[in-house]
């Protein structure tokens, strides 16, 4: 069928003509279709400058997600276009099957020469799944190299998302996204999060007990799945699903000294809290642990172009080094030139412009300004690290009573999210736990800024509030 081509947000009957043929064609992710079946109108974004974005009807929003926790130097960077534009013309693609080229060789010597500790080795992904995917697989090969062949299980923390393919998803802690793909893939195991504001009450008092009983929990998982089949422990330095979660004092400590005595692989996934998210380059470094994998993907780009990395320690390499081994295990685009070369440039903006020093400096202006929400009935908690926060909403702010799933439903996907959107601020409502706001901006905000989305928030809770 051929049609005249149009480049305008011409309106029809029913929307602009973007929005209607993205509701004809454009199957989108976690999304519910049936809305737009019923009349809903897709929101169609056309252009990015710093922390603020545009509809196609000439709406301005600020982005309090950095896209999806991905768009760390702001939108509209020319410079990262243009260093795309330069690495196409040169080389627009080749792989890293047996062959490489200088954009992903730089990229991962730099990326060694950032990353904590002896993690020398940078295996580059699409994605962040991906990564989870690759360090996965990379712990079971590793220990069949090294004479364990039985240790291939990995314990992960409830409510915790690791990613969307089979196995990432396996390692993920939220049944619902997951009983329609089940059959899993089998040995992943489940242990509580850190989430203080839900501590069992012998621990609501002391944080660092509480962080204390959390990572012994790792303990009791392996004695139990046994020690010579469990390969490895996933955790991210601070947990994304169900509000961000910040680990407790002491919590990382333990889990390195546990994982060091049953000889599991401590893997730090990092697909969003690296690259300044949380005050440093990598989240581990920010809470003073040493992982054997870290896995990154998202800001390592600012979202300009899809990348990510599994970062694995020398010491999981040398079995590499000799005989026929080999990882059999890649990606058509991992290590894409032009992707590594938006990352190169991507990390001089952060050098040249000290954005991780930017987070560092504001971070706790940020946590302050969210907190004056805390007077709200509706506000329990507001919990997070650097740039990245959850707000978690309750029923009854004494007794942390939460909403049911119905009230959770008619408040979240009914109000919250439509409200916060024509408020003019995009962030997330979430209830893969209890039910939360997530916010995570552009990491070149600053005071300024923070106080108006306080503001906006405050307006729609308040709205919020006489709705129950």
């Amino acid at each position: 069928m051929t049609t005249t081509p149009q480049t305008g947000p011409m309106t029809t009957r029913s929307g602009s003509r973007h929005a209607d043929a993205a509701r004809d064609h454009l199957w989108m992710h976690f999304t519910r279709h049936s809305v737009l079946e019923e009349g809903g109108e897709v929101p169609v974004i056309v252009r990015g400058e710093g922390h603020r974005i545009w509809d196609d009807r000439g709406r301005e929003y600020i982005d309090g997600l950095a896209g999806l926790f991905v768009v760390q130097v702001g939108h509209g960077r020319a410079e990262l276009a243009q260093a795309a534009a330069k690495q196409a013309e040169q080389l627009a693609f080749f792989p890293l099957w047996s062959y490489a080229h200088p954009a992903a060789i730089e990229l991962a010597e730099r990326l060694a020469r950032m990353a904590p500790g002896d993690l020398e080795r940078v295996f580059f992904t699409s994605g962040g799944g991906e990564a989870v995917e690759s360090a996965w697989k990379l712990a079971k090969q590793y220990f069949k190299l090294t004479g364990k062949p039985g240790k291939h299980k990995v314990i992960s923390r409830s409510v915790a998302y690791h990613g969307t393919p089979h196995g990432a998803l396996s390692i993920t802690g939220i049944p619902p996204l997951k009983e329609m793909f089940e059959p899993l893939v089998p040995g992943a195991h489940k242990v509580p999060n850190t989430n203080f504001y839900r501590a069992p009450d012998v621990y609501s008092e002391d944080e660092k007990a509480f962080g204390r009983w959390a990572a012994d929990q790792i303990a009791v998982a392996i004695e139990t799945e046994g020690p010579d089949s469990v390969a490895a422990v996933f955790l991210e330095p601070v947990q994304n699903a169900g509000g961000c979660f910040p680990p407790p004092p002491g919590y990382f400590e333990r889990v390195r000294e546990i994982c060091d005595t049953y000889d599991v692989l401590l893997v730090s996934d990092e697909v969003i809290c690296a690259f300044g998210r949380v005050g440093s380059m990598f989240g581990a470094e920010q809470f003073g642990y040493q992982p054997d994998i870290i896995t990154c993907a998202k800001g390592l780009t600012s979202g300009y172009a899809p990348m990510g990395a599994m970062i694995a320690s020398e010491r999981l390499f040398e079995p590499f080094k000799h005989g026929t081994a080999s990882f059999a295990h890649g990606y058509t685009f991992g290590g894409h030139p032009v992707a590594a070369a938006v990352a190169m440039e991507n990390l001089d903006i952060f050098e040249r412009e000290g954005i991780v020093e930017h987070v560092r400096e504001h971070g706790p202006t940020f946590r302050r300004t969210l907190e004056r929400l805390l007077d709200l009935p509706m506000v329990g908690d507001v919990r997070g690290e650097g740039y990245f926060y959850g707000i978690e909403l309750v029923k009854d702010k004494t007794t942390k009573e939460t909403f049911d799933e119905a009230e959770s439903e008619r408040l979240l996907r009914g109000y919250l999210s439509k409200a916060l959107f024509e408020a003019g601020l995009y962030c997330r409502a979430d209830d893969r736990g209890d039910p939360v706001i997530q916010l995570s901006p552009p990491l070149t905000i600053g005071p300024a800024e923070f106080d108006d989305i306080e503001q906006r928030l405050r307006s729609v809770l308040v709205a919020g509030e006489k709705l129950l």
